[in-house]
């Protein structure tokens, strides 16, 4: 059974993305106004357990590993060679890197 995320771990993995939530919502395929909704909420993320998995996916594809709850606590982080000025984000309906030769606004 697969671990379930809480809302501090989404909040926490768009922040070292630097994704906002329209982003994260492009990124899983789920509204704006769905990612605003469930993140209102504390604890463990709610919803249906598909729009969980479609978020969860989108982010550990973006690089996020997430760390569950042990003697440390729970936490994200970025996998390994992944840093701010490499991470993908969206332009115009297209997946740039800031390292393109594209112009990200």
């Amino acid at each position: 059974m697969e671990a379930r995320l809480s809302v501090r771990q989404v909040k926490a993995a768009r922040a070292l993305l630097c994704w906002n939530q329209s982003e994260l919502a492009e990124a899983c395929g789920v509204s704006a106004p769905t990612v605003k909704y469930l993140e209102q909420a504390g604890g463990i993320l709610g919803g249906r357990p598909t729009t969980a998995h479609a978020i969860r996916a989108a982010l550990e594809e973006a690089g996020i590993i997430f760390l569950f709850e042990d003697e440390a606590g729970e936490g994200v982080r970025l996998k390994a060679g992944i840093y701010p000025n490499e991470i993908t984000r969206r332009h115009r309906g297209r997946r740039v890197t800031h390292s393109d030769n594209a112009e990200i606004t």
